[in-house]
């Protein structure tokens, strides 16, 4: 097990599906400013899907040293999944940005149309399903946006609040060492130094600034 205690500023981003690395240069670079060592690990969130993903997730971070994981959308899924397969690994704390780890109505909506469900490739069982409650030893923080912009609204009806793809709902998982809400939409959350500032927080201090 790794000590969470321990300090490091390196941090390993993960982006979301129809994605590349190249779109979390915004967080990246802010993230920067806020003094952590920042690198992207970029997989085929269409073509590849989850499991080779976890899999190379996994094996990169078995060779190195302690870090931080923050995760965009399917981005949190994949390395909240890699932690649970791979619990000795040396990560200290984890963000996650709009990930809908309890399963997303989006998706599932996507899913049902035979003309849209191909658009989440080998990703859509994932992004359907979630995660399982967390009770593993790393702290996982969720960052949520509430600014309801986003094509998730034409395939889902959301009973509360939402980022306009993934529902406040959807990413309060069981488990999850704290959770805050930005004015963000699910897109923007790359984008928002508000997002950025608490994702830095939380890494540092293991909380956010405003919890909710």
């Amino acid at each position: 097990m790794t000590d969470p205690q321990e300090p490091t500023t390196r941090v390993l981003l993960v982006h979301g599906i129809w994605n590349a690395k190249s779109w979390l240069t915004p967080l990246a670079r802010r993230l920067r400013r806020e003094g952590f060592d920042v690198e992207v690990f970029g997989y085929p969130s269409i073509l590849g899907g989850p499991e080779p993903a976890i899999a190379a997730l996994i094996e990169r971070l078995r060779s190195s040293p302690p870090l931080h994981l923050v995760g965009h959308s399917l981005g949190g899924l994949i390395g909240l999944e890699a932690l649970r397969r791979a619990p000795d690994l040396p990560v200290r704390r984890m963000v996650c940005l709009g990930s809908p780890l309890c399963g997303s109505h989006a998706a599932r909506g996507l899913g049902r149309r035979r003309w849209t469900a191909p658009v989440l490739g080998r990703s859509g069982a994932l992004l359907q399903a979630g995660c399982p409650p967390w009770s593993g030893e790393v702290p996982v923080g969720m960052v949520a946006g509430n600014v309801p912009r986003g094509l998730g609204r034409l395939f889902a009806r959301f009973d509360g609040e939402s980022d306009g793809t993934v529902g406040l709902d959807e990413t309060r998982l069981p488990g999850l060492a704290a959770h805050c809400i930005v004015p963000a939409s699910h897109t923007g959350l790359v984008f928002s130094p508000a997002a950025a500032r608490q994702a830095a927080h939380f890494l540092r201090d293991g909380r956010f600034q405003v919890q909710d």
